[in-house]
């Protein structure tokens, strides 16, 4: 709500959840409001160390959520974020570059949902994760890359969204 003053912000998130999670909860979390738009940030615990997961079920969970969303709130913006590269889970980043790439596609073919991708400027010239953009453990965002997110997120929003919603 900080970050988008002219949004009427609600935020859904909880830490350690899943595609699988936010599929559950849907009907609670997110279609209970019937919102203009939903941003989404899901896969990077779907995909890490120790999960049963695969790129194609991360890839199929985000397909289920348009689904959902969209038979009760058809006209709601859905917008996907990429899954984050992270010092601490860079063994699964090319499984979640994948997954990446196969939601952006889906999103393609798909009306009012969009793909944004966060995870090109978090990596440095080299291609790894940018130091200065994690807290200590290597994994998640600080203040800085939250502040970079919302530099590339919110006109997006405001492109499509306007000013005040």
């Amino acid at each position: 709500a900080q970050d988008f003053p002219d949004y009427k912000v609600i935020n859904r998130g909880f830490g350690g959840s899943q595609y699988s999670d936010l599929n559950q909860y849907a009907p609670r979390i997110v279609i209970a409001y019937h919102p203009a738009a939903v941003v989404v940030y899901e896969g990077d615990n779907d995909l890490a160390a120790g999960s049963t997961k695969t790129v194609q079920s991360v890839a199929s969970d985000a397909k289920k959520f348009v689904r959902m969303v969209h038979s009760a709130s058809p006209d709601t913006w859905i917008y996907f974020l990429s899954i984050k590269p992270s010092k601490s889970r860079w063994v699964q980043w090319p499984q979640m570059k994948s997954a990446n790439a196969m939601i952006a596609q889906f999103a393609k073919t798909q009306q009012r949902v969009q793909y944004i991708d966060v995870a090109s400027v978090m990596l440095d010239a080299q291609g790894h994760p940018r130091d200065e953009l994690f807290a200590e453990d290597g994994l998640h965002p600080n203040t800085k890359c939250y502040e970079l997110w919302t530099s590339i997120i919110k006109p997006v929003l405001l492109q499509r969204e306007g000013t005040q919603k």
